[in-house]
C-alpha cells in the first residue's frame, strides 16, 4: 500500500486515513492520539479492516469533492461502477463546531449493477485483538471499546463479512463512537453530506491564497486544518504513527501530538491564508500548557489534551507500514530540550498585539507569557539540545536554536515597544547580542554559509528560515551564500536534505519535504524568484493525486516516505507559494 494512495478525512475531532482498495486503512478514535481502530496501515493481516469495495477487488480512483475535506473513491468491473463518499461531519450548530466521532460512508451505484462486498472489524487499539461483534436490529455494537463503538446501516447485516451484493440503491455504513444513531439513517446521511460539503466549501472561500498555484495551496490548507484539534487548540504534526522515513530506516516516530515548533508553523501558514480562528484556540492551549510549566520550562510536544506523559513503546506484534518496524506509540522526543520552542512561540503570539485586528484577544496573561518565553529563550540560547532536528546523539549548541531565540527576543521587543517606549529596550539589546553570537560562532567563512552548530562546520537546511526571518538584511552576502552552498550541497535534483550527517540513527536516505520549500522560499527572499517557481513545480509531480504530501520523499524511486500527511509539509508548500507567485496587483 503505497502513501499516494491513500486518502484523509477528518473534522477536527478524528482523522480516518481510506485508500483506493476501498479500506479505512488508519483510523484512531475517539481522537488523534487515541489507539487505533482501524490499523491496516501498519499490520495488513491483524490491523483491522473497514472496507467497502466491489467484489472483483479491483482498486478505485479518488477525488475530494472540489474544495471539501469529502473523499470520493469511484470504482467500475465488469459489472458496473458505484462510488464510496467518506465524511466526517463538520458544520456549525447551535452556534458551536459540531464534529463528532463519527465516520460517513455513503455508497452509491453509478452504472450498470455493480456487486460490492462490506466488511468491518475493528480492533481493540495497541492489543490488535478483535472487537467481539454483537447484531442489532440494523447494527452491529462492538464490544471492549471504553465507549459504545457502533456500525449502523442499511446494509443487510448478513452481509457484513464480505459476501457479495448487488448495489442497486444508495446505501449507508457509520461508524460511531459514543453516542448512536438514533434517527432515520438516509435522510440524516443527507443532510450531514450536505452541511458537511457547505462548511469546507465556505470555510476556503474565506480563506486569502496567491494568484498561481491555487489548487496546491487550497488543498494544503484543507489537509492543514483536518490537524487541528478543535476542542483544545492543539495542532498535530500529523495524524499517523510509525511510517518509515526511509525503507529500513529504523525511523518510525509517533506524531499524532502538538509539537510547538510545528503549531507555530502551521499558525503562520493559516495567518497568509487569512485563517486566525485556530491561533485564538492554539493561544488558549499554550496559555494552559504554560500555566502548568515550573519555571515556564516547556517540552518540545505534548498530548492534544496538554499532558505530556508521552513514553515511547514498541508495539512488537506489529508488523509495520511495507513490514517495515518498529510500529510505536509515544514519542521520546518529549523528553528532549529543544531550545527553539520558546521564540516559535513567542512568534506564535506576537501577532495577537502588532495586528489590530486582534485588539479583543489581548490579555494580561498572554502579554505576561509572551514576554517570559521570550526572556527565558534568551537564558536558554547557545546551550546544547537536540534542535529542531530531535538528535538522538549527543548535544551540542544548535544555531537552529539560538536564532529562533533572537527572533523571539527581537518580536518581543517590538510588542513590548508598541505597549510603552523603552519597554522593549532589554529585550532588544538581548537580540543584538544574539545576532552577534550567531554571525561570531556559527559563521564559516571558508565554506561561506552559516553551519548547524555554534563552532561547527556541518550544514543545515534550517538555516534557510533566515531569510524569511529576515535575521540580515535580504541582500547580505552572508544570507545569500548560506542559501547558495544549501542548494549546492544538500540539494538532490530539486529536493533538499536537511543534513548529511549521522544523528545517532545513521545518515537520513529521504528528502525531507519542508526543506524543499524553505528553499524556494528562501530563493524567492533574495530575489530569485524564477528560479524559486521552477524548484517549487517541480515539486508538484512528487504529490499524491489528491495533492496530499508526507514528510519526506525518495527522488530516485519517486516514492514518498514518512508520516502521512504531514502539516509541516504541506506549511512548507503553501508558505513557498504565497512567495514564488505573483501578486493579485500583478494580475487584475
Amino acid at each position: 500500500m503505497r502513501l499516494e494512495e491513500i486518502g484523509l478525512v477528518g473534522n477536527g475531532q478524528f482523522a480516518a486515513h481510506v485508500s483506493v482498495s476501498g479500506d479505512v486503512c488508519w483510523c484512531c478514535l475517539p481522537r488523534f492520539d487515541s489507539p487505533p481502530v482501524f490499523g491496516a496501515l501498519l499490520d495488513r493481516e491483524r490491523g483491522g479492516r473497514f472496507r467497502i469495495a466491489p467484489a472483483s477487488g479491483v482498486p478505485g480512483r479518488q477525488a475530494y469533492l472540489p474544495n471539501t475535506n469529502v473523499l470520493s473513491t469511484e470504482f467500475e468491473d465488469a459489472t458496473g461502477a458505484f462510488r464510496v463518499l467518506d465524511l466526517a461531519p463538520r458544520f456549525e450548530q447551535h452556534q458551536r463546531a459540531f464534529h463528532p466521532a463519527q465516520l460517513f460512508r455513503i455508497v452509491e451505484p453509478l452504472r450498470g449493477t455493480p456487486r460490492v462486498t462490506v466488511e468491518c472489524q475493528p480492533v481493540l487499539g495497541w492489543s490488535a485483538a478483535p472487537a467481539v461483534a454483537v447484531p442489532g436490529s440494523n447494527h452491529v455494537r462492538f464490544e471492549g471499546f471504553q465507549a459504545p463503538v457502533r456500525l449502523t446501516t442499511d446494509v443487510p447485516l448478513s452481509y457484513l463479512g464480505g459476501q457479495p451484493f448487488t448495489l442497486t440503491g444508495r446505501r449507508h455504513v457509520v461508524v460511531t463512537w459514543g453516542a448512536a444513531i438514533e434517527e432515520p439513517l438516509a435522510p440524516l446521511a443527507d443532510r450531514f453530506l450536505a452541511e458537511t460539503v457547505r462548511y469546507w466549501r465556505t470555510w476556503v472561500k474565506d480563506c486569502d491564497i496567491p494568484p498561481a498555484f491555487q489548487e496546491q495551496v487550497i488543498r494544503s490548507a484543507l489537509a492543514l486544518k483536518l490537524h487541528c484539534f478543535e476542542d483544545t487548540g492543539a495542532i498535530v504534526a500529523a495524524t499517523t504513527t510509525s511510517v518509515p522515513e526511509s525503507p529500513g530506516s529504523g525511523r518510525t516516530w509517533d506524531y499524532r501530538y502538538c509539537w510547538l515548533r510545528d503549531a507555530y508553523y502551521v499558525l503562520a501558514a493559516f495567518r497568509r491564508l487569512g485563517r486566525f480562528e485556530e491561533r485564538e484556540r492554539f493561544t488558549q492551549w499554550i496559555l494552559d500548557v504554560a500555566g502548568g510549566a515550573e519555571d515556564l520550562t516547556l517540552a518540545p510536544l505534548y498530548r492534544v489534551d496538554g499532558r505530556s506523559d508521552l513514553e515511547e513503546v514498541e508495539h512488537r506484534a506489529w508488523r509495520g507500514y511495507d513490514e517495515d518496524g518498529p510500529v510505536r506509540s509515544g514519542n521520546g522526543a518529549a523528553l528532549h530540550v529543544q531550545n527553539d520552542v520558546y521564540g516559535e512561540t513567542v512568534l506564535a503570539l506576537a501577532p495577537v498585539f502588532l495586528d489590530e485586528r486582534f485588539r479583543d484577544e489581548r490579555t494580561p496573561a498572554a502579554l505576561d507569557l509572551l514576554h517570559r518565553l521570550a526572556r527565558k529563550g534568551v537564558a536558554v540560547a547557545g546551550q546544547p539540545d537536540a534542535g529542531i532536528w530531535e538528535y538522538r546523539k549527543a548535544w551540542t549548541p544548535q544555531t537552529f536554536s539560538t536564532l529562533m531565540s533572537w527572533a523571539g527576543a527581537d518580536r518581543a521587543a517590538l510588542v513590548l515597544e508598541r505597549q510603552s517606549p523603552g519597554l522593549g529596550a532589554e529585550l532588544a539589546a538581548e537580540a543584538a547580542r544574539l545576532r552577534e553570537t550567531i554571525v561570531a560562532r556559527c559563521w564559516r567563512s571558508d565554506r561561506r554559509t552559516f553551519v548547524g552548530s555554534h563552532d561547527s562546520d556541518e550544514l543545515d537546511a534550517s538555516l534557510l528560515q533566515m531569510v524569511p526571518l529576515r535575521f540580515l538584511p535580504r541582500s547580505d552576502p552572508k544570507l545569500v551564500s548560506t542559501v547558495e552552498v544549501i542548494a549546492e550541497e544538500l540539494a538532490r535534483g530539486e529536493w533538499v536534505d536537511r543534513y548529511r550527517l549521522d544523528d545517532g540513527l545513521g545518515v537520513p536516505k529521504a528528502a525531507f519535504v519542508v526543506c524543499t520549500y524553505w528553499l524556494v522560499q528562501a530563493l524567492a527572499g533574495i530575489g530569485r524568484v524564477d528560479e524559486a517557481r521552477r524548484r517549487l513545480e517541480a515539486t508538484f509531480a512528487a504529490l499524491s493525486p489528491l495533492g496530499l504530501v508526507s514528510e519526506d520523499y525518495d527522488p530516485r524511486a519517486r516514492r514518498l516516505w514518512g508520516n502521512y500527511p504531514q502539516a509541516y509539509s504541506h506549511v512548507g508548500l503553501i508558505h513557498a507559494a504565497f512567495d514564488a507567485s505573483p501578486r493579485w496587483t500583478d494580475i487584475l
